[in-house]
This record gives C-alpha cells, sequence and structure tokens, in this order.
C-alpha cells in the first residue's frame, strides 16, 4: 500500500516541476494574467506534491509509544495545508485581475507556443488527477485526494485560460483577467468541501453512517444481549471503534471473551483493517438482540 501511494506521489511531484516550469516561462514571455495565475497555481501545486511526498511517508510509519493510534492524520494535516494554499492563491489572483480590470491592462500576447502549453497542461493534469483520486480512493488516503483536487482544479482552469487567449486575440482586453477570476471562482468552489474533510477527521468527527452501522453489526452477533455507548472515528483508511457490549452475566469469562473477539470479526468483515476495542459488561434483563442506547458505557 504504501510503495503505490507513494510512487503516485512521487510522479506528482516531478510532472509539477515539468508544469510549474513551462507555465512560468509563457507567462512571462505573453505578460498573460491568466497564464501567470496557472503558473501560481502549478508552484502552489508543487509545493503540495513535495508536502503529500512527505505525509505520504510519515503516515505509513507504525504506531508507537509517542503515537499510539499511528501517524495517519498527518495525512489530514497535509490535507488542511495544500487546500490553505490554494486560497492563498486565490487571493492574489482576484487582486491582481480587479487591478487589471480597473486599470484597462492591454490584452496579453497570443502565440501556438502559449495554447500549446496549456493544452498539454490540461493533458497532464487529467492524468494525474485521475491516478491521484483513483489511489486516494483505494486507500482512503486524504493527501493524495487533496494532491488530486489540486489537479482538478488545474484542469477547469486552465481550460478558462485558454478561453481568454482566444479573446485576447481578437483584441478583447477584458477577457484575459475575467478568466483569471473564473480560476480564482473554480478554486474557491474546489477547496470548501475538502477544507470541511480535513477539519472533520481532525477534530474527530464520525464518518456518516458509520456508528449506525457497527451498531447493527454489534446487535447481529450471537451471544450480544444489548450495547452500551459505541465510538467511531476515521484515520485515513482505518475505522477506530470503541464499543460497550453487554452479555448473559452467566457466562463464562472465557464466553463473554469469545462474544467481544466475534464483534471484532464481524466489524472487520464490513470495514477492514479496522482498530476494533470491545468492553464487555453484564446484561441487565435485556433480552439478546434488543435494541440498546448510548448509556455511559464501560464501568
Amino acid at each position: 500500500m504504501r510503495d503505490e501511494k507513494l510512487a503516485v506521489a512521487l510522479n506528482s511531484l516531478l510532472w509539477a516541476v515539468a508544469l510549474t516550469s513551462a507555465k512560468l516561462i509563457t507567462g512571462l514571455i505573453t505578460d498573460s494574467l491568466g497564464v501567470l495565475s496557472e503558473a501560481l497555481l502549478s508552484g502552489l501545486d508543487l509545493v503540495a506534491a513535495a508536502v503529500t511526498v512527505y505525509a505520504v511517508h510519515q503516515s505509513a510509519k507504525p504506531a508507537d509509544a509517542d503515537h499510539q493510534f499511528g501517524h495517519g492524520k498527518v495525512e489530514n494535516l497535509s490535507a488542511l495545508f495544500e487546500t490553505l494554499l490554494l486560497l492563498v492563491t486565490c487571493v492574489w489572483i482576484i487582486s491582481e485581475a480587479v487591478e487589471r480590470l480597473a486599470a484597462g491592462h492591454p490584452p496579453p500576447l497570443t502565440s501556438p507556443w502559449s495554447f500549446g502549453v496549456m493544452l498539454f497542461a490540461i493533458g497532464v493534469d487529467v492524468h494525474r488527477a485521475r491516478a491521484l483520486a483513483r489511489v486516494a480512493h483505494k486507500h482512503g488516503s486524504q493527501a493524495l485526494e487533496a494532491d488530486a483536487l489540486h489537479f482538478s482544479s488545474d484542469v477547469w482552469s486552465s481550460t478558462a485560460v485558454i478561453v481568454g487567449l482566444i479573446a485576447a486575440a481578437f483584441g478583447v482586453w477584458w477577457a484575459d483577467p475575467v478568466a483569471a477570476l473564473s480560476v480564482a471562482a473554480v478554486i474557491l468552489l474546489a477547496v470548501w468541501s475538502m477544507i470541511r474533510r480535513s477539519l472533520d477527521a481532525l477534530l474527530d468527527r464520525a464518518p456518516p453512517g458509520a456508528n449506525e452501522a457497527v451498531r447493527r453489526l454489534i446487535e447481529t452477533v450471537a451471544g450480544v444481549r444489548g450495547s452500551g455507548d459505541v465510538r467511531v472515528r476515521g484515520q485515513g483508511h482505518i475505522l477506530h471503534v470503541d464499543a460497550v457490549v453487554r452479555v448473559d452475566g452467566a457466562r463464562t469469562l472465557d464466553e463473554a471473551h469469545e462474544v467481544a473477539s466475534a464483534v471484532e470479526r464481524a466489524v472487520r468483515g464490513t470495514f477492514p483493517g479496522a482498530d476494533v476495542n470491545v468492553h464487555v459488561e453484564p446484561a441487565r434483563d435485556v433480552p439478546e438482540g434488543a435494541s440498546r442506547g448510548q448509556d455511559g458505557g464501560a464501568g
């Protein structure tokens, strides 16, 4: 798993270097704000890709004495950092575009080179976004997902820049800054959900529906006569579960342990790799399989 994630992250980093260089040279030659904003966006992609490589490497480390739940949240921090970089980009693009619109800045120079660079960038970004999204979904990697978001945003923003360059070729002076504003709008729309998801993970918000799903699984296990608190939180692709399970008080310790083990197996069967911690309590007049509420847990 780690090798696949690291390989796709490194590949993304190398392409970010190539595209940033090509866009920056083209933007400086043509004085196109749209292309320069793309160069800045790719430069931040380069930083984000480097952070992603680091995050993927760190998050793969096993749990230790100081990080007893592992290092998975490094990816959540990386994703939040990357989306904040995109917000910084938006501030600069909007500021520069408004200034050019107010001043009536002349249209940029256009050339086959500028169109070629942008079309090449779109092709590369489509490929990278798909590769990153596929591995991110496969391994539940928020860092790779944020990196994919960067490059998906680049596809739409590059398209807007090409439209601006075409209009500029016909002397429409305001087309380039308007295209740059379109870039900023695309970025803002794309990062909002990513910021929310990163914060949810860092604040241990339960994945939608996970608590109810785990509780239903517990109720299906033979020997379970109720449950107390069930708490879940996500960390990358791993679900952490703490559950209070009630069994017949007349059961032996070994029998109660077997029920707890069966609960762990049931949860991992639906959530592979889940870290499950089960606390067993004696049931008090609760029929087996009956509904229970969260009433305070371990004792």
